[in-house]
């Protein structure tokens, strides 16, 4: 075998071993998550970002917690030309607090995402596993209240990344960039 398809290999491996073991954060606090977030850091093996990677700019996402416990999110980043990326998902609460689960009809995929580690005030690192045609991908997310977080959370960052089968060269701190007008 090639060298290229045994790191596959190994990455689909930790990526099933992992599905099944990446936790939410026990005392899990929906409406701490409540407000705005900086995307500092993003990590994932999936094709389509191993080619954008050097493009991807910070954002913002806006998380409001619903009255029957899920968590409407919505994100924006300003591209180079002025104008803005949006999205939002309606990601649906489950019998564990702080996994949800939500589809996107942009890109057509089923999303499993676990808040795993969080302090309301300062970050929040956000595992999901996207599945589309079954074929599913980790993606990490290290979002902050503010565009700057310490060298222990990107460092938690980069260990739940690796940990979770992302190559290290595909967790990248994303540079800051400018705002979206509220919307």
């Amino acid at each position: 075998m090639t060298p290229n398809v045994l790191r596959v290999l190994a990455a689909l491996l930790c990526l099933l071993l992992v599905h099944a073991e990446v936790q939410p954060q026990k005392d899990f606090d929906l409406q701490a998550m409540a407000g705005k977030w900086y995307l500092i850091g993003f990590a994932t093996n999936a094709p389509w970002f191993v080619s954008k990677k050097a493009e991807m700019k910070m954002g913002t996402a806006v998380l409001k917690p619903t009255a029957d416990g899920n968590l409407d999110m919505s994100y924006s980043s300003l591209n180079s030309d002025g104008s803005c990326w949006r999205m939002s998902h309606l990601a649906k609460k489950s019998d564990i607090p702080g996994k949800f689960t939500f589809r996107s009809q942009r890109w057509g995929n089923d999303n499993d995402m676990r808040v795993v580690d969080v302090k309301s005030d300062e970050f929040a690192l956000v595992h999901t596993i996207k599945t589309k045609g079954g074929v599913s991908t980790v993606l990490n997310k290290l979002y902050g209240r503010t565009t700057d977080v310490g060298q222990d959370i990107m460092d938690k960052f980069r260990k739940l990344s690796v940990e979770t089968g992302v190559l290290p060269e595909n967790i990248v701190i994303l540079p800051k960039n400018g705002e979206c007008a509220s919307a």
